[in-house]
């Protein structure tokens, strides 16, 4: 667990609890409880992410997107749902570790391949590494804060996070206005309150609930999102291209599972292990 870093158990108020826009009727505020559980402190690496897909590629799985980025420490980029799903099973088994996803409701068969139309199934009971749920993604990325913006406060700068600045945008955007050329390298600018990097901007990280509102589905007991096949994925956080509205803690964003653009990134720090729930 060198690599990760315990998120404590706890309710917290998923979604938009301070109104910033009218039109954001899927991030109303809900209370939830999450169990604790650990998130990797950095953004999977495009090197960490070429280190686990050799050890696949040689026992069996197959991926539909290799991953790119403009550098080794920066973070994966271009991998859809499916690809973050199958390398998490093959870091746990490279780690001797319980593989999470499965292809039949039994959880006999280790999701190894397949892609658009593969139904999966997730064993929370496993101790491998997987992608969170969106709720454990947004109490990660708060950081232990209430009531904010952003993972440290209500205002951003560009030394605090990887995006496209725009202050005749956002009153909450100090800029200063800039022009991004791609990610930052991973572990780039402070951590939250929880020791974790990059929560906001960079890339966007995909979770594993389907997209749907509201919250809370189907329990405020530790939500996973409605059961699908829904149309889409939920991501979060952010990226280096997009402004400061889409790096809030509370933006809540959706795409295709079969999706790799060169926004999206693996787990990052939403690599967890489950060890806390033994």
């Amino acid at each position: 667990l060198h690599d990760a870093l315990p998120i404590s158990a706890g309710v917290f108020t998923i979604g938009n609890s301070i109104g910033d826009f009218t039109f954001d009727e899927d991030a109303n505020p809900t209370n939830v409880f999450v169990s604790a559980y650990y998130m990797d402190t950095n953004l999977v690496s495009l090197s960490q992410w070429h280190g686990v897909y050799t050890y696949a590629t040689g026992h069996g799985y197959s991926f539909v997107h290799a991953g790119t980025d403009k550098a080794a420490n920066t973070p994966v980029e271009t991998v859809d749902w499916f690809d973050c799903v199958k390398w998490s099973n093959a870091r746990s088994q490279q780690a001797g570790l319980t593989p999470v996803y499965y292809t039949d409701a039994g959880l006999t068969q280790v999701f190894t391949n397949g892609d658009n139309g593969t139904t999966v199934y997730e064993n929370l009971s496993a101790n491998g590494y997987r992608l969170p749920t969106e709720a454990e993604w947004e109490k990660a990325a708060r950081g232990g804060g209430t009531g904010l913006r952003f993972p440290w406060g209500n205002l951003i700068h560009t030394n605090q996070a990887q995006y496209s600045a725009c202050t005749g945008c956002y009153s909450y955007d100090l800029g200063p206005n800039n022009s991004v050329s791609g990610p930052s390298p991973v572990g780039s600018f402070d951590v939250n309150g929880y020791g974790l990097y990059n929560m906001a901007g960079n890339e966007f990280e995909w979770c594993w609930d389907w997209y749907a509102t509201p919250y809370g589905q189907p329990s405020n007991t530790n939500p996973t999102g409605l059961i699908g096949p829904l149309s889409n994925r939920v991501l979060r956080g952010g990226f280096w291209y997009g402004n400061a509205f889409y790096a809030r803690c509370a933006d809540r964003f959706n795409l295709n599972p079969n999706v790799a653009s060169g926004d999206i990134r693996s787990e990052e720090h939403t690599s967890e292990l489950q060890s806390l729930r033994h």
